[in-house]
């Protein structure tokens, strides 16, 4: 399964009149408003992205989810597509995925706070991560949630325990392991057996039968998730075959129904590198290895859902020559956007006004952090910008702003979101006194 070779019906941040806007709001008028550095999020393509989701897996898993964390086997298998959260935790977005209908997929304690303030019914939430605390477990039985996604015998035996405590069932699903290789960052490959994550096919099945002796641990589902940013829809399809087989030993030797299988996240977006995944292709071949089978199907999108409905914004500080390279320094660096340097990531940058001055050159846009790693862009041909021009950094929605960091005693940027024709401001930009605030010394 290759790229996708539709075209999105509406592309994001497009050029108008020589100057990049977020619906019908131009960049740069923004920038007046709220200054730089910058994120912009379009919650019209956020959601307009959920909708494509929707239509490319209807096949896959028809009807509505089963409701509330201990549905029954009589309620009807259906989709549910549970915003993964880590990607971007910004309240105004997900109150838009919230209001839309979709699930949220949580990692932490935090990340359910957020999910639960922002209105997604805890029916609609998953826990997953292989380092739950007891603390969060209790948080997430005392709230509800759908289901917890244990990745470890340890983990099981922990949850038991708090069910014990609370006198509470555990809604759970066990997340397997396949061991496939996913061509992608080895950062984020998920699914290979020396990763962290999951458990093996046998074990998982262990597992399985530990949880179905006990009264309170009750088994909804089977999970796996690869890695991300993936491409190709082979993997996905090694990795539900993986599940879907244990989920038939479930049932045969174990006598457990399952409820719903997992598939995870991970869908590629386009950026300066490549392609992205077609996910209506591999909608279809989910669908054709789902159909005759009871089970509802949950999957859990990030950065296909926000990635490039987002987009950093930044003023050119100073040009500078040195060792035969041309170095562009930015007002936003490594502090607000890790990704080109932690993961590789290759994110378009391009100015947000075509002036037609000065020519293309190969450039590295760097930040002002002290460190050589600090850099968004290297070796990139661009138009050579004067001081205070304003650049724009494509697909920074996912993966951006949540993993922004003080370092260098630096506050992190403001976000605004544009839906509907309008912008918000939805987080401030922090000050110096936010830097020490917490602080006791």
């Amino acid at each position: 399964m290759g790229e996708s070779l539709l075209t999105p019906a509406r592309p994001p941040f497009p050029r108008m009149g020589g100057v990049l806007h977020c619906g019908p709001l131009a960049l740069d008028d923004l920038v007046e408003e709220h200054g730089t550095p910058l994120y912009v999020y379009d919650g019209d393509r956020a959601l307009e992205r959920l909708r494509t989701l929707r239509e490319a897996f209807a096949e896959a898993a028809p009807g509505p989810p089963a409701p509330g964390p201990l549905a029954t086997r009589s309620a009807a298998p259906g989709l549910l597509v549970a915003y993964s959260v880590k990607a971007n935790p910004n309240l105004a977005l997900l109150r838009l995925f919230a209001r839309a209908g979709a699930g949220a997929d949580i990692v932490s304690g935090g990340e359910l706070y957020c999910a639960l303030s922002a209105g997604f019914p805890p029916g609609r939430i998953v826990f997953a991560g292989v380092g739950k605390t007891r603390d969060e477990m209790r948080y997430g039985l005392e709230t509800g949630i759908r289901s917890f996604h244990v990745e470890s015998a340890q983990e099981l035996e922990a949850l038991a325990e708090v069910a014990a405590e609370l006198g509470r069932p555990a809604p759970l699903a066990i997340r397997v392991n396949p061991d496939v290789d996913s061509p992608t960052h080895e950062f984020t490959r998920t699914g290979h057996a020396a990763a962290k994550f999951g458990v093996s096919p046998d074990v998982a099945l262990l597992l399985y039968a530990r949880a179905r002796e006990h009264p309170l641990l009750h088994p909804v589902g089977v999970d796996v998730h690869i890695g991300s940013q993936l491409r190709e829809g082979g993997p996905f399809l090694r990795a539900l075959d993986t599940m879907l087989a244990l989920a038939g030993r479930v049932g045969s030797e174990l006598g457990i129904d399952l409820q719903y299988a997992d598939l995870g996240g991970g869908f590629g977006i386009a950026d300066a590198e490549a392609g992205e995944l077609d996910v209506r292709a591999l909608g279809r071949e989910v669908a054709s290895r789902l159909r005759g089978r009871a089970l509802g199907l949950i999957i859990e999108p990030g950065r296909f859902l926000v990635g490039d409905a987002g987009v950093l914004v930044t003023r050119v500080l100073y040009l500078k020559r040195s060792g035969g390279k041309t170095f562009v320094v930015t007002d936003a660096g490594m502090t607000e956007l890790i990704r080109p340097s932690h993961y590789g990531g290759v994110h378009e940058v391009t100015p947000v006004r075509e002036d037609g001055h000065g020519g293309v050159e190969v450039v590295d846009v760097v930040g002002p952090v002290c460190e050589q790693g600090d850099f968004l862009a290297r070796e990139r041909r661009l138009p050579l910008p004067s001081p205070g021009a304003l650049l724009c950094v494509h697909q920074a929605g996912a993966y951006g702003f949540t993993m922004a960091s003080n370092y260098n005693s630096r506050p992190r940027p403001a976000e605004v979101l544009v839906h509907d024709g309008r912008a918000a401001l939805v987080r401030r930009r922090e000050r110096y006194s936010d830097l020490i605030r917490g602080e006791l010394g």
